[in-house]
């Protein structure tokens, strides 16, 4: 009974949170507590877990305030301006390195090019309304990108860029995630405290005629990014189900 009011008081929180704007003060717990009828101890139980999910933020010495609403992600090779444009986010792109690298024995592999081969690596902050969104390390090998410059992707999709430019069109690509938090660098550039929880994306694509175009690292904040997941049932397995025998009269 007491986590169930707890998650109760949870979704009153929610229900006021929903009635506020962002950067609004939520209202003290000296005021909430009797609001909603349970203790502090509870109330604070219950805001400290929406601050954990990025619902709202505390200011040290301010109080807790609503935060920006997390842009939720689906899992498709869509470009981060693409993807940002769809949930009606303005996407920009501000290139802060680029350099020529060789590509050596680990990136090779990646990219599919032999070592010596050579790779312009491009370090990008990507934004959302003009909030810092990811930190974004690009490789490129030069044989499909061989004039690529980070003027080039400022407030530009690279995907974009190697259709218009280099005729370059993606078939596919393979990305994976996981959790991380951000280290002095990424946290100075994304504007979040050391060691802020994030999401690290590592994706490799591929263009229609087969040749890998990138290799892509991502740091991507965590208090303002969730996935979304569309979950179907597997179709076949229900037909093989329908399909199956029915158990005999007083079978068990």
């Amino acid at each position: 009974m007491r986590n169930a009011k707890y998650h109760s008081i949870r979704d009153e929180i929610l229900d006021l949170v929903e009635e506020l704007n962002v950067g609004d003060a939520l209202p003290p717990e000296r005021v909430l507590a009797p609001r909603f009828a349970v203790s502090r101890m509870t109330l604070r139980r219950a805001v400290e877990e929406l601050v954990r999910e990025g619902r709202l933020e505390r200011r040290h010495g301010a109080g807790t305030f609503v935060a920006e609403p997390k842009i939720a992600q689906g899992l498709a090779v869509t470009s981060f301006s693409e993807d940002m444009r769809q949930r009606g986010s303005v996407p920009a792109s501000r290139t802060l390195a680029v350099d020529e690298v060789l590509a050596g024995a680990q990136l090779g592999r990646r990219l599919e090019i032999s070592p010596g081969d050579r790779v312009t690596r491009v370090a990008r902050l990507r934004l959302a309304d003009d909030a810092p969104m990811a930190l974004e390390t690009l490789h490129v090998p030069q044989s499909v990108a061989p004039d690529l410059t980070g003027e080039m992707l400022d407030n530009q999709s690279f995907y974009e860029l190697l259709g218009a430019r280099y005729g370059v069109a993606l078939a596919r690509g393979r990305q994976t995630i996981e959790a991380t938090v951000t280290d002095e660098a990424e946290s100075e550039i994304l504007e979040v405290p050391l060691h802020s929880p994030a999401f690290l994306f590592e994706r490799i694509s591929h263009a229609t005629d087969g040749r890998v175009v990138e290799f892509v690292r991502s740091v991507y904040r965590g208090d303002r990014y969730q996935f979304a997941l569309d979950l179907h049932p597997d179709r076949g397995r229900l037909e093989r189900a329908d399909r199956s025998p029915a158990p005999a009269a007083g079978g068990p």
